[in-house]
């Protein structure tokens, strides 16, 4: 790496980049990867387009039409909608820690990432899923604030939550194990499972919150300290999901339908998932084989050779 990056200024600051996003912003091996790889994919593209070595000046000075012509190009070697969406995120990431590394604010170019066509209803990927809580921290003015976004939004699909449930939440929960008792409507208690990598989003957060945690306040706080807004996390998720390119049904629920989806289509059963889901009724968790049928009709039309 250390060959590669020598004398070539804005591949150093992609390096830079790198250790930003594995050491301050606990990105994934993988996000970590496809981003690095887009932002080495611009500046080769760059290099070639502006004629000359590409630096901090040339990054500062890049204009909307130098970034339509770089995604031209990649939708010319076979780019999707939603991949094309992804690396544009990952540009505006790496040209903002560019700025920010000249002591100033980025001048990102207004370029507005293209759009999934819509489709019928179908479960979120868990990959859509964990794109989308990584990316939600992106605006968040402080890190304990990304780390909480980040954490409800894994716990909204690995335990397959409410929103209203997870924010309501308190320090009585701690601390945590396997499992989790949440309310949910009309005051009916169950335990769900409580995944590792759930558990280890929750208590990071908790660690960055300048809030201390005790047994009757809110586990998950606003930026004040008090009870967090089921619009603020709704709000954080629309914006997510632009930058992200995914359709408009990418929501915070969406992610306990995914959870549900993803259960019934790996041998769950329809009455434990009712129990995991918290559903009065069996027919409420009914609709589930619906769409996991229709989830299914769409792999065998997309994957069978005679389809």
């Amino acid at each position: 790496m250390a060959d590669r990056l020598t004398g070539h200024p804005a591949r150093e600051i992609a390096g830079r980049w790198e250790q930003h996003l594995v050491r301050d912003r606990r990105r994934s091996p993988h996000t970590v990867r496809a981003y690095l790889a887009t932002a080495h994919r611009l500046i080769g593209f760059l290099s070639e387009h502006l004629g000359g070595a590409v630096d901090d000046a040339a990054l500062a000075g890049l204009r909307a039409a130098d970034l339509r012509a770089f995604l031209t190009r990649r939708r010319a070697e076979g780019l999707g909608n939603s991949s094309a969406a992804r690396e544009l995120s990952a540009i505006r990431n790496f040209l903002a820690f560019a700025a920010a590394e000249r002591g100033g604010e980025a001048n990102l170019p207004r370029l507005k990432g293209p759009k999934r066509p819509r489709s019928v209803p179908r479960p979120i990927s868990s990959d859509d899923v964990m794109a989308l809580a990584e990316e939600a921290g992106e605006e968040a003015r402080a890190e304990w604030i990304a780390a909480r976004d980040f954490a409800i939004l894994t716990l909204l699909y690995g335990s397959g939550l409410r929103v209203a449930e997870a924010l309501g939440l308190t320090g009585a929960t701690l601390p945590m194990g396997e499992a989790l008792v949440v309310t949910g409507k009309r005051a009916k208690t169950r335990v769900v499972p409580l995944l590792a990598p759930v558990r280890e989003a929750i208590l990071r957060y908790l660690a960055l919150s300048p809030y201390p945690s005790s047994r009757d306040a809110p586990l998950f706080r606003g930026a004040r300290g008090g009870p967090l807004n089921g619009e603020m996390i709704r709000r954080v998720v629309r914006h997510a999901r632009v930058r992200l390119g995914l359709s408009d049904r990418t929501t915070p629920h969406a992610l306990r339908h995914s959870f549900a989806t993803h259960l019934l289509g790996r041998g769950a059963d329809l009455r434990s998932l009712q129990e995991l889901l918290g559903h009065a009724s069996l027919s409420s968790t009914q609709i589930y084989t619906a769409v996991d049928t229709a989830h299914l009709m769409d792999v065998y039309r997309t994957a069978h050779p005679r389809a």
